[in-house]
């Protein structure tokens, strides 16, 4: 699948020292050292493209932007792959209710997703992969798992017997209570009669009446949801033989820790005996009055109604980036305003003949990037730098902080 343009990120100006990466791994709850390589693999969930993109898929894929940035500014390439969940319920169920066809409904929301994500100035994915054209991959991953007797089947679907792998839960931390009722919620089904464990997950569903299927070894159906972010991961990130853990980095919204990625996270390891990330990274979710920001709830702001209501695309990336990735956040106007203003007035300093010294900034912007992504210090330092080139000081190279700001924030001015 076609992802969207490509976005062009300029170099940093020569002498730039940048930093080694800290992230918050989910699995430990610490920062660690994002160790320096060559090359980075890192695998973020996608969509399904059942409704406009709103600000919490803005939010989380902003933050895989400054990993990916940050990344290719040490000199590093990044294999980035997202999947796009092109078939599941929730799109088949709103395409019915709608009364149009599931695959116009997939198609309209993919290409509005792909706009939403070139107006904010998010770097494409390598691989953009639909679960419908990973069918054949998903089925491979289910017959490896069927050899190695973590399979069985309920009726004519087939599920995943997580409770072979013994470190089941290591990411979450929950308990089995509390792994049981989050997977009622998101769309698990625990006390499912015929299940070996309460937690077990559907990896292939047979064929329902006015549904579409595809035929594999385990009948005409269509694959489960973890599965394919697992087969995907598997096929288009490459991992090496050598390597210790599969990939280097996997990332999404926090609300897909359990049971999404510790499905995904139990399947390589019996596929492949290895952890499937050496860095499990999440962002936290976006609210509005109070509330989670979801499709569900029916709350949503989404990133193509602000922009045709005239909203710079950088004022809402601004905006994200005031609060710390890992924390959830409440949306309002007066959060967009603020950032409008701020916007105006950077804008306003970068268009000076003479700024502020500009090395500090830099240096201030790298290091707090490098620290687990510490946009909220890189704002207030943008806003000092501003304030004081609005009030005449000067010494810096205005060149050098536009080309900052555009490659490791993606702002541009």
């Amino acid at each position: 699948m076609k992802s969207w343009d490509t976005v062009a990120i300029p170099t940093l100006a020569s002498g730039v020292d940048v930093l080694p990466l800290y992230l918050t791994n989910s699995r430990s709850g610490h920062k660690e050292l994002v160790p320096t390589k060559p090359s980075y693999r890192m695998y973020v969930c996608g969509i399904t493209p059942y409704d406009a993109t709103h600000l919490g898929h803005a939010a989380t894929y902003l933050t895989f932007d400054l990993i990916n940035r940050y990344l290719r500014a040490q000199g590093a390439e990044v294999n980035y792959v997202q999947n796009i969940t092109d078939i599941d319920d929730p799109l088949l169920e709103r395409a019915k209710r709608d009364g149009v066809d599931w695959t116009d409904l997939a198609h309209s929301q993919i290409k509005l997703f792909a706009n939403d994500m070139f107006n904010l100035r998010v770097i494409p994915p390598a691989h953009y992969i639909g679960a419908v054209d990973s069918i054949p991959l998903v089925v491979k991953s289910i017959e490896d798992l069927d050899k190695r007797g973590s399979i069985y089947p309920i009726g004519s679907d087939y599920y995943f017997s997580n409770s072979a792998e013994s470190d089941f839960g290591a990411l979450s931390h929950m308990s089995q209570s509390e792994m049981e009722a989050i997977f009622a919620e998101r769309g698990g089904d625990p006390t499912l009669a015929g299940k070996i464990h309460s937690l077990d997950c559907l990896v292939w569903m047979s064929q329902r009446e006015g549904e579409p299927g595809w035929p594999s070894p385990f009948g005409v159906g269509r694959p489960g949801w973890h599965i394919e972010c697992t087969a995907i991961a598997l096929e288009y990130l490459n991992p090496g033989s050598q390597e210790s853990c599969l990939i280097d980095i996997q990332g999404g919204g926090s609300d897909l820790i359990f049971p999404h990625h510790e499905m995904c996270r139990s399947q390589a390891r019996i596929l492949t005996g290895k952890e499937l990330a050496a860095n499990y990274v999440h962002a936290g979710m976006i609210g509005l009055d109070g509330e989670k920001m979801s499709k569900s709830k029916g709350n949503l702001v989404l990133v193509s109604n602000l922009v045709a209501n005239g909203v710079d695309p950088m004022a809402i990336r601004y905006a994200l980036m005031g609060h710390h990735y890992r924390n959830d956040q409440m949306w309002s106007t007066e959060l967009l305003d603020r950032a409008q203003s701020s916007l105006k007035r950077l804008r306003k300093a970068i268009a000076m003949n003479t700024v502020y010294e500009s090395s500090g900034l830099i240096q201030i912007i790298i290091a707090s990037l490098a620290d687990d992504l510490n946009t909220p210090t890189v704002i207030a330092a943008i806003e000092e730098w501003v304030e004081k080139t609005l009030q005449g000081s000067i010494g810096g190279d205005v060149t050098a902080v536009r080309f900052s700001l555009d490659a490791l924030l993606g702002l541009k001015l």
